[in-house]
Parts: C-alpha cells; structure tokens; sequence
C-alpha cells in the first residue's frame, strides 16, 4: 500500500476485514526538510543553454526535477548540499531555478539568459604590431566581458563603457585577426560587422628624392622605404606636407615652405612614426 501524508509522529497502523480489526503496530511519520538553494554558479548563461551550472544550498538529495522557470534541466550529480545540472535552452530573461524533492520545491534563485555578445565596429582598425595603443570596440551584448580577443591573442585593460561599446589594450601580433568578445552567454563571431583588425610593423624610410629643394616649398619629393601603405602623415621639420601614397614603398610628398637649413623628414602610419631622413632647404 501507500502511506497517506501525515504530520511528524507516531500512529498505529491497523487492517479491518469483515471479521474485524487487527491490533495496531506502530508506524513514525519523520518530518523530511524541505531543499533549500542558497546560490547559483554561474547565475547567468546563453539563451542556447548547454552550460554546467552548480546549485548550492541545504536538503538537495534526491532531486527529483530542477527547473530553469518552465523548463526541466538535466541532473548531472545530486548531493545534499549541491547540485550540478545542464541548463536548458531559453529567451533572454530572467527565470526563477527551483529544486524538487520528495519534500517539497525549494525557494527560487534568478538565473538569466543572456544573449551572444556581437561585435559590429573597431576604432581603429590599424595599430602597431608591438601592441599597446587603445582600441574602442562597438557591438552588442557586451555588458559582462570578460575577455577580449585579437585573433588568439587576449587584449588587456578591458573597460566597459556600455553595453554597446568598449574600450581595450591591443597586444602585440601580425597581420590581420578577427576581434572576439566574450561574456557568459558566448563568444561573438565573425559573422556580422566589421571585426577585423590589421597589425602594422612601423615604416621605415630608405631615401628621399631629391634630398633638397627650394626654401619656397613646392618640390615633389618621392620617400621611398617600407610599410608606407597607411601613411597618413608626413613632416619637414614638424611642418605637415600633402602627400600621396602611391605603393607599400613609396610615397610622393610635396615640401612645404621651410628655412633655409636642414630639417627631419618622418613619414607617419597607425603603426607610429618613421626613422627620420635629412632634407636641406636651399636659399632662393
């Protein structure tokens, strides 16, 4: 047979036939304390569900269902004082996670789906290879970063502004990665946006040609040298020039008026500046 519910204590138990009732033998009710859920870890995860999540908290064996609201999880260990389950699948939101025992269901702890980090922008998309300068990275989701990388390599100095947008120390690398950003509900992917980021080695100047011109400014002077492609500053003596990058080794500047004397020639990129080269301004 089975027990009907009853308070904790001590009754008889009896059989009735037709020719009577038995004696009655004793039977205790015990009282079963009812689980309760002290925390969660993690308390958040993504709406694709998947990830192991612990459950702490009191009177937790014989779980008989853990719910994520409506939806069952999948019980992985079950011990009195914890619980691991996979986490089911959900739509961002906050649900209420409860244990249920031969006791009863337990209080309700908030677990939230998150949706995938995204990442649409990067400002700029060009640096030196030697890392180090600040990159503003743009997309959604990004509340709860917790890494940041480029390529495979782990930016620093993550500092969130907002939930669209972020700021990073790139590391140091080579050519061109995929930025990814990642919280507890994923990693973002390549997918949507412009998340590319080009490593630059530095320029470096070999020639100027001529190495002189009139103080009247005015002369073409090709630089020639390496890594010229991003150039997007060139200087005589501090004084900016207009210029055209022409190739990765080559750009056309023209001088601008200067002082009879000699001056440094620094080509400028998003990698930093250029070795500098002499350039004499000669006396009209």
């Amino acid at each position: 047979m089975v027990a009907p519910a009853g308070p904790p204590s001590s009754v008889g138990v009896t059989v009735t036939t037709a020719a009577g009732t038995s004696n009655a033998l004793a039977y205790t009710y015990v009282a079963v304390p009812v689980p309760s859920l002290s925390s969660l870890a993690p308390a958040s995860g993504p709406t694709s569900g998947g990830n192991t999540v612990t459950l702490n908290g009191a009177n937790l064996s014989g779980a008989t269902v853990v719910m994520f609201g409506a939806s069952p999880a999948t019980i992985v260990t079950d011990t009195g004082t914890q619980i691991t389950v996979v986490a089911p699948a959900g739509p961002p939101s906050s649900v209420g996670v409860t244990v249920t025992t031969a006791a009863g269901t337990s209080n309700p702890l908030p677990y939230f789906y998150l949706a995938a980090p995204t990442v649409s922008d990067l400002s700029p998309h060009l640096g030196p290879a030697t890392g180090g300068n600040t990159v503003t990275v743009f997309g959604s989701n990004l509340t709860l970063t917790s890494a940041v990388t480029f390529g495979a390599s782990p930016a620093t100095n993550i500092h969130v502004i907002s939930d669209n947008q972020l700021t990073v120390t790139a590391p140091p690398g080579l050519g061109t990665v995929v930025v990814t950003v990642t919280t507890p509900s994923g990693t973002s992917s390549a997918a949507t946006g412009n998340p590319y980021y080009t490593f630059l080695p530095a320029p470096v100047l070999t020639s100027l040609t001529p190495a002189h011109g009139s103080d009247l400014g005015g002369e073409a002077v090709v630089l020639g040298g390496s890594n010229l492609t991003y150039t997007d500053a060139v200087t005589f003596g501090g004084v900016p020039a207009s210029f055209a990058a022409t190739s990765d080794t080559q750009v056309v500047a023209t001088s601008p008026v200067g002082a009879p004397g000699t001056v440094n020639v620094v080509a400028h990129t998003p990698a930093g500046n250029s070795n500098a080269l002499p350039y004499v301004y000669d006396p009209s």
